[in-house]
C-alpha cells in the first residue's frame, strides 16, 4: 500500500512494486489519475481515495481497507506537501505537519493490526534543518515559515519511524519500521515553493537530472530488503542528493528518544488514534 501514489516518487514506487509482482493499493486524492496508473500497472493494482489532511478520510479509508484486505504486507507512508503557504487541515492542523505527519501517524495506527511485514515512512534530507516545537507544532503562536514547516514535518516523520521501531521491538512484534528519503528527484512537489527549495530543485534539475523512478529506489529498497530491521535508507551520493540506496545517517535531533516519545504522546492526543503497542 502506497500513499501519494498518483504522482512523483509515490507513483514510481507503486509502479516498481507492481512490476515486481506485488499486489499494490494506490492511495491518494486523485482517484481518476490513480485508476489510470493502476490500469497501466495491471490487474493486481487497485485504487482507494485517501486525503491525509482530513482524519475523517483517514478513518474511512482504514475502515474500507479492513473490509477487503485481511493483511497488508507493507505500508509506504509517502504522500506529502512541501513548503506551502500557511493553511489548515480539516482538523485545524498546520497543513504540512497535519498531512505529512499526523495523517500518516493516524493511518499507521489504524492499520497496524493488519500489517505483517513493515512500515516505510518517507522523510527527507531536509529533516536536518528541522526543529520540532512540541509547544507549537501547528504554528499558532510563532511566525510561520514555509520551509521551516516542511523541515519540521520531515523531522517528525523520522522521529515517528524510529519510535515506532522501538515500540514494535519492545512488544516482540515481527513488524519493522524503516524510514527512507529519495534524495533529489524531479517531481511536481517542491518545484514552485517560493522558498530556497526552488534554488535547490533548480540545481537538481540542471545537474542531477534524477527521475522520480531514481528517487523511488531508496523507498523500494526500504520496502523490500529482508535484512533491514529499522533505520534510515537514502542515496549514498553527495549530501544524499543522488546515488545508490544505502543505510543513511540521521541528525541527532531525529535520534532523540525523549522528543520522539513526547511527539508520539502528543500525536495520539491530537489525532485520537492510539497504537496497540
Amino acid at each position: 500500500m502506497v500513499t501519494g501514489a498518483t504522482s512523483g516518487v509515490g507513483e514510481a514506487t507503486a509502479r516498481a512494486l507492481g512490476a515486481a509482482g506485488g499486489q499494490v493499493v494506490l492511495a491518494g486524492r486523485n482517484v481518476a489519475k490513480g485508476q489510470e496508473i493502476a490500469g497501466q500497472i495491471g490487474p493486481h493494482a487497485s485504487v482507494r481515495r485517501l486525503d491525509l489532511s482530513d482524519l475523517a478520510s483517514v478513518r474511512e479509508f482504514a475502515a474500507g481497507i479492513g473490509e477487503t484486505h485481511d493483511k497488508i504486507d507493507v505500508l509506504v507512508n509517502n504522500a506529502g506537501v512541501m513548503a506551502v503557504p500557511l493553511e489548515r487541515t480539516a482538523d485545524r492542523f498546520e497543513m504540512q505537519v497535519g498531512t505529512n505527519h499526523f495523517g500518516h501517524f493516524a493511518l499507521t495506527g489504524l492499520l497496524l493490526g493488519r500489517i505483517t511485514d513493515r512500515v516505510v515512512t518517507v522523510s527527507s534530507a531536509a529533516h536536518r534543518l528541522g526543529r520540532v516545537d512540541l509547544d507549537d507544532l501547528n504554528w499558532e503562536r510563532r511566525p510561520y515559515s514555509r520551509s521551516g514547516g516542511y523541515a519540521q514535518s520531515k523531522l517528525a516523520n523520522l522521529l515517528f519511524s524510529f519510535e515506532l521501531e522501538r515500540r514494535l521491538a519492545a512488544s516482540g512484534s515481527p513488524v519493522r519500521a524503516i524510514a527512507a528519503h529519495p534524495g533529489y528527484a524531479a517531481t511536481e512537489v517542491g518545484s514552485n515553493t517560493g522558498t530556497w527549495f526552488d534554488r535547490l530543485f533548480g540545481f537538481g534539475k540542471k545537474f542531477l537530472q534524477r527521475t522520480p523512478a531514481q528517487g523511488a529506489e531508496s523507498v523500494v529498497y526500504a520496502a523490500t530488503r529482508p535484512e533491514l530491521r529499522g533505520g534510515y535508507v537514502g542515496p549514498d551520493g553527495f549530501l544524499g542528493l543522488y546515488g545508490s540506496p544505502h543505510v543513511a545517517s540521521a541528525s541527532s535531533r531525529a535520534r532523540d528518544p525523549e522528543t520522539a516519545r513526547r511527539l508520539w504522546e502528543l500525536s495520539e492526543q491530537l489525532t485520537g488514534v492510539r497504537f496497540e503497542l
